[in-house]
This record gives C-alpha cells, sequence and structure tokens, in this order.
C-alpha cells in the first residue's frame, strides 16, 4: 500500500500525507507542535500577502518615480529576474528541508551552526523592521480614503511631520489587531489571509484594467528620461521600489510546520507567489505612468498611485479601490508578522534565544506561538515611535529592512553554493519523496548557473541599499543618522548578537556553545 493508493479503510491521502510529514519532522528532530491545517491556496496566501503589491507598490511607487522618473519601471524586471533566482535556489531547500524558521535552519544547516544563528537573527530583526514599515503604508492610502483618518491634522503625506504622526498612529492601531490574530488559532489566521488575498488580486486586477482603459499615453513612456540623475541613478535608486515589493516569497516555508504536504506545496507556491506578484506589481506601475494626469506636475513623485487612482477615476471609485488596497496593507502585515514570528519560535525551540522558553511556548488550546507574536509586535511598535522624530524615518525603516532580507538571503545561497562546489548539494544518491511519494523539487544542471548569479545579485542589491547616499536619505541634512541608518543598524544587529553569543558561551562553561538540535542533524542530512 501506498500514500498515494490509500485502501478503503485507511486514512484520507490528506491524513497520511499529514503524518509524513509530521515524521518527517521528528527526523530533523523536532515534535509536531503547530497545527497542520493549511492548504495549497493558504500556503500561496501566506506568501502573496507578504509581497502585497498593492501595499508595496503604493507605499514606495512616489520614492521609484522621484528618482528615475518614467524609466524606473525598467527596474522592476531586472530585480523579479534576480529574485526569482533566489526563489529556485529556496525551491530546491523548502522541498528538502521543510521546517519553520526557513532561512535560520538553511543557513546552519548549509553552514555551521554559528552562521545559520546570525542568519536567523539578522533576518528576525529584518521582519521586525518589515512589519513596522509595512503598518506605516496605511498612511498612504487611508486619508485619501477619508479625510477623518488624518487624526492628527495637517498635510496627510508620509513626508510630512503630521503625516508621519499620524503614520504611526495608524500603524499601532494595526499591530495591535494583527498581534491578536496572531495569538488565535491558524484557522482564523489563515481565513484572514486567503479573504485578504482574493480581496487583493481582485483589486490588481480591476485597478489595472481601469488604468488601462484610462491611459494618457502609451507605454514608450517608460523609455522617457524624466527623473534625478542619469540611467545608473535610475537603475539603482529606483530599484528600491521592486527589491522593497519582492522580498518575502520564502513565507510559504516559514509555514512548512503548517502546511499539508509541505515538501510539495512549499516549493510551487514559493515560486508562484513571487511569479504573480511580480507580473501584478509590474502591470501596476506601468498602469499608473500610463494613466497619471501629469508627469511633470509633482504630484506623482510624492503622491504616487494614490493621487492617480483618486484623479483619473474620480473621487467615488478611486476611493473604494484604496479601501480595498488598505485591506491589502492590513493583511500585508498580518502575513509579515506571521511569518517574523515563525523565525523566532524556530529559533527559541532550539534555545538560542533570551528567554528562548517562553518564546517558544506553543499552548495547545491555540497551536500559535502567541509569545513570540507579541514581542514581534511590540518591537516593531516601538520601532513606529521613530516616525514621531522625522518623516525620513519611513524611507529609513523601508530601506534597511530590505537590506536585512536581502544580507540573509545571502546567507543561504551562498553556503548553498559552497556545498554545490564541493558536490554535497543536492546531497548525493538524494532520492527523497514528498508527502504523495513524487519526486522533490530540483534545479538539475541548472542548479550551479542559478546559484552563483543568486549569490552575486544579493550580494550587490544589499550593498546598494545600504549605501548612505545622502541624496535619498538625508535630503534636508541634519541628520545623518537616517543617512546611515541602515548601516547603523546592520552593524547594531551583529555586534548584539555576538555579545549575545559571548555571554551564553560564558554562562555555558568549559562546554562554550550556543544550543541547538540542529547541529547534530547537519552533517547526516547534507554531506556524503
Amino acid at each position: 500500500m501506498t500514500v498515494t493508493d490509500p485502501a478503503p479503510s485507511a486514512p484520507p491521502p490528506s491524513d497520511t500525507a499529514g503524518t509524513v510529514a509530521d515524521a518527517s519532522l521528528a527526523g530533523f528532530g523536532y515534535q509536531q507542535e503547530l497545527r497542520r491545517r493549511m492548504g495549497r491556496y493558504a500556503s500561496f496566501a501566506a506568501g502573496f500577502s507578504f509581497i502585497s503589491v498593492l501595499t508595496t507598490v503604493f507605499q514606495f511607487f512616489a520614492l521609484g518615480y522621484s528618482f528615475g522618473g518614467p524609466r524606473f519601471f525598467w527596474t522592476w524586471p531586472v530585480v523579479l529576474l534576480g529574485q526569482l533566482l533566489v526563489a529556485a535556489c529556496f525551491a530546491e531547500l523548502a522541498a528538502r528541508l521543510p521546517i519553520a524558521g526557513a532561512v535560520y535552519q538553511w543557513a546552519g544547516r548549509l553552514g555551521t551552526p554559528a552562521f545559520g544563528w546570525y542568519a536567523g537573527w539578522i533576518m528576525v530583526i529584518g521582519r521586525i523592521v518589515v512589519v513596522a514599515a509595512a503598518a506605516l503604508a496605511l498612511q498612504v492610502v487611508l486619508p485619501a480614503v477619508w479625510s477623518g483618518f488624518q487624526f492628527v491634522g495637517g498635510d496627510p503625506s508620509p513626508a510630512s511631520t503630521t503625516g508621519a504622526a499620524n503614520a504611526a498612529l495608524l500603524g499601532l492601531v494595526l499591530l495591535a489587531l494583527t498581534t491578536l490574530l496572531n495569538v488565535l488559532d491558524n484557522r482564523v489566521l489563515s481565513a484572514v489571509n486567503t479573504v485578504g488575498v482574493t480581496a487583493e488580486i481582485a483589486g490588481v486586477v480591476l485597478i489595472v484594467t481601469l488604468l488601462a482603459t484610462h491611459a494618457e499615453r502609451d507605454p514608450g513612456i517608460t523609455l522617457h528620461t524624466g527623473g534625478e540623475g542619469g540611467l545608473i541613478a535610475a537603475l539603482l535608486v529606483g530599484s528600491f521600489t521592486a527589491a522593497y515589493v519582492l522580498i518575502g516569497f520564502e513565507s510559504a516555508s516559514e509555514m512548512s510546520e503548517e502546511t499539508v504536504n509541505p515538501r510539495r506545496t512549499a516549493p510551487r507556491t514559493t515560486l508562484t507567489a513571487l511569479t504573480s506578484s511580480g507580473i501584478c506589481g509590474g502591470l501596476l506601475l506601468l498602469g499608473g505612468l500610463i494613466a497619471a494626469p501629469s508627469l511633470t506636475d509633482g504630484r506623482l513623485a510624492t503622491e504616487g498611485l494614490s493621487y492617480v487612482l483618486t484623479s483619473t477615476l474620480g473621487d467615488g471609485l478611486g476611493r473604494v479601490l484604496l479601501a480595498d488596497v488598505a485591506l491589502a496593507v492590513c493583511a500585508a502585515t498580518l502575513a509579515i508578522q506571521t511569518s517574523a514570528t515563525r523565525m523566532l519560535y524556530s529559533m527559541a525551540r532550539d534555545g538560542v534565544l533570551p528567554r528562548s522558553r517562553q518564546l517558544a511556548r506553543v499552548p495547545r488550546r491555540t497551536g500559535m506561538p502567541g509569545t513570540a507574536a507579541a514581542v514581534v509586535g511590540v518591537c516593531a511598535a516601538l520601532l513606529l515611535l521613530l516616525n514621531l522624530a522625522s518623516p525620513q524615518a519611513f524611507l529609513a525603516i523601508g530601506t534597511t529592512c530590505i537590506a536585512m532580507v536581502y544580507l540573509a538571503y545571502a546567507m543561504v545561497t551562498g553556503p548553498m553554493l559552497v556545498r554545490r562546489l564541493r558536490g554535497e548539494w543536492p546531497p548525493p544518491g538524494d532520492d527523497e519523496r514528498d508527502e504523495l511519494g513524487r519526486p522533490l523539487f530540483s534545479l538539475g544542471r541548472w542548479g550551479l548557473p542559478v546559484n552563483v548569479l543568486a549569490v552575486g545579485y544579493g550580494l550587490f542589491m544589499t550593498v546598494n541599499l545600504s549605501w548612505p547616499r545622502a541624496a535619498v536619505y538625508d535630503p534636508e541634512g541634519g541628520h545623518w543618522y537616517f543617512q546611515w541608518f541602515t548601516v547603523l543598524v546592520l552593524a547594531a544587529t551583529v555586534a548584539t548578537g555576538a555579545a549575545y553569543r559571548r555571554h551564553r558561551r560564558r554562562a555555558s562553561g568549559p562546554a562554550g556553545s550556543v544550543p541547538g538540535p540542529p547541529a547534530r542533524e547537519r552533517d547526516d542530512r547534507l554531506r556524503p
């Protein structure tokens, strides 16, 4: 009897596959604590909601346009191609290592326990920053839906003092709601994500269609030479928009321990979420450029797509569509917080974080790591308070989180490439099957070139995003800490991590190591 052909008296195939997945998890040294209920669409929703093109394109369109003009559109396919290279590598890993805390687990098992710890630590901090950045996006749309959402009063632009303060207030309210959902049963979480994704997809299709029917110019405008600086500036700074949007596709892998058939589902939904988001986002950018009432009045560089919708489609329909964008922002913040929570939980159950026992606690009643979710929510809320100090915090927070995520990605693709060059990846004699008995996802002979390009792309973008450009991060001057914000946060993250590990080694006595069950499994799984 096989999994794919059960006898009449056997459990349903999904139940059998779930049992196989649970047994696979036990093979990595972990018990099944999270509830395995997510199907293929819910897994796709986790990745698509994290990327959330409606949230992120509306949030960063103005930045890309202000520096690159219409031609910044071409940074989109370049970044999408680069991220697809990374996603393809991740899909191979998701099939063979379907464990929560994907980046942390993958980097640790491909490299060393210490290397994996730093990758996980950087990703945890980066994800918390992403949660804060996503929550701030409500300011881009809600005041345009109804002026009553501008509680602070004054200019609603996120770049203004009053807009920045109001963004922090709206973000705090949203974080309170998403944190609550992250401590409830994952059926509620999946349902909210599914509804949010469905509404977002419908919204993207409707917005793109309406913008295309109200086009003021043809797509050739994307070759126009507007914006600040030359072509290089357009590609480097303008690429921030695409770089910010097209991250989080590995969220399906983060939810592997809650997914039915994770070895088969996670690789496919990882690639599907990124590809579909890339297509939707590219069409949104193009629609905004061809339908904008003006490309030269300055509003596209300050108000972005919200200006296009309300000016082109009228206040009534424009506001309805912006309300759908607001729903996408809420779903995205929820999905990102969920992903950050799973990373924190995965590290905590290995005992490698402060207060690990509390952070790894999963009540049987909910099957959710509620303490970890609360910590992520509180830390993100504290970051929002930076917006009260200066409107420039909006951009600093956004680009910092992207740089940290890109660096963590490179800390996976890098050791993966080393393994390939040694002939250790995919594992020699790799004949594992998914829960339905089918071959695992594999890049085959394309694995090495794809991996090489993924590493090069990831390192280049990390440097590009972290580069302390005064014209980008401190255009008004007087805020040197915002100009160097990304570099400072990265340095502080690594230094804090090193200090904690040194403290743990001293506290551990002669053994001198930070604990972590995966260390024993690594060589058995990946070496000949």
